[in-house]
């Protein structure tokens, strides 16, 4: 579902990607773990569009993400070819970016409204399906000002899957929550996991959920894939001693 293939990504002279090259399976859970600076969240980032890429090329369900077909070859994709590749991801960030002005339910329907063509029935009927999943049903009427952190973010999940994406990211969707809010936010995820086929690459320092949910965990550094594994095998028997020092590191901190 995910193909990045040598793939360089330099913010002037630093370069934070260099040539990466990683797979995702459709339906598979991924989360990527490393110390800050690493390139984690650049990789979601170039997923979204938002950076794009110096060097190698990304695909998306066979699609090609950077770059598009035209004469037989690959050329820089335009702003139309990544609105419509833009379509088959979600993304759940760190902050939840919900518009304040508007009600819980005209936040997950927003979106499908006018970029899927969606009725304002159809929108609004998937928004409570959501809604009830993430344990936010009685919350439709809210402003975003009136809920709790964990209660926004499990809001701006349900909006990434009103969407219906194909390609789920999350980027330490619970690093902006006090400790308390953050199980509840983590058990949505859990349940999105087990039950869509949605395939998700998820960043976080959450190394029991990783480990807990993952069918594969990644150790990046350097902008490099130092190991890539099943998560009991990482986090029980690393490879590399840089994997050990920096889960000892977060098991210290934690």
């Amino acid at each position: 579902m995910i193909r990045f293939d040598r793939v360089v990504k330099k913010f002037g002279d630093n370069t934070v990607l260099r040539e990466l090259d990683f797979t995702v399976a459709p339906g598979e859970f991924v989360s990527l773990i490393g110390p800050s600076g690493s390139g984690k969240t650049t990789i979601l980032r170039l997923l979204m569009t938002l950076e794009k890429v110096d060097g190698g090329t990304i695909e998306v369900g066979g699609q090609p993400l950077s770059h598009m077909p035209r004469g037989g070859k690959l050329v820089a994709a335009d702003e139309k070819y990544l609105r419509e590749v833009r379509r088959r991801i979600g993304m759940v960030f760190q902050q939840f970016n919900l518009f304040p002005n508007m009600k819980v339910l005209q936040n997950i329907t927003e979106a499908p409204i006018r970029t899927l063509g969606l009725s304002a029935k159809d929108a609004e009927a998937r928004a409570v399906e959501l809604l009830e999943m993430v344990g936010l049903a009685e919350k439709a009427d809210a402003h975003p000002t009136q809920l709790s952190g964990g209660q926004q973010q499990r809001v701006a999940i349900a909006r990434a899957l009103a969407m219906r994406p194909e390609v789920l990211l999350l980027d330490e969707v619970t690093s902006a929550l006090d400790p308390e809010l953050v199980a509840g936010v983590l058990r949505v995820l859990r349940e999105i996991a087990t039950t869509t086929d949605i395939t998700i690459l998820c960043v976080t320092h959450e190394m029991q959920f990783a480990r807990e949910v993952s069918d594969r965990v990644m150790m990046f550094d350097h902008g490099q894939v130092l190991e890539d594994a099943p998560p009991e095998k990482l986090f029980t028997d690393p490879d590399h001693e840089r994997t050990r020092e920096f889960l000892r590191a977060v098991v210290d901190r934690e």
